[in-house]
């Protein structure tokens, strides 16, 4: 099992960056496929990015692709979101999660998540 909890959300104007940062507890951590989901208001929570257990594959929404980089330190037990050029659009809780086996890019693959972590962008 895994405790997952993010920081590094905020407010930030467009085309400004941020980086989210996902501090987890438990020995086994590096044995987990790690995902970044973020929900909207009044919206269905969307994939955003995904690492595999090694950080040697990663995987991006199409929406994010190009301006979001996810990271892994599997000895500090952290996954990062490197987000760039945001957008207005991106604004929305951030959220953190974890699952057993290959990465993917659906959010109810993942078996662990944590509180979540707001990102605002004023245009």
């Amino acid at each position: 099992q895994v405790q997952l909890v993010e920081s590094g959300g905020g407010l930030v104007q467009a085309g400004g960056s941020l980086r989210l940062s996902c501090a987890a507890s438990g020995r086994t951590f590096s044995s987990y496929a790690m995902g970044w989901s973020r929900q909207a208001p009044g919206k269905e929570r969307e994939f955003v990015a995904a690492i595999s257990w090694s950080g040697g594959n990663t995987y991006y929404a199409d929406s994010v692709k190009g301006r979001f980089t996810i990271s892994r330190d599997n000895a500090k037990k952290t996954v990062y979101l490197q987000m760039n050029s945001l957008k207005p659009e991106d604004t929305a809780v951030y959220y953190c999660a974890a699952k057993t086996g290959f990465y993917s890019d659906y959010p109810v693959m993942y078996d662990y998540w944590g509180q979540g972590t707001q990102v605002t962008v004023s245009a």
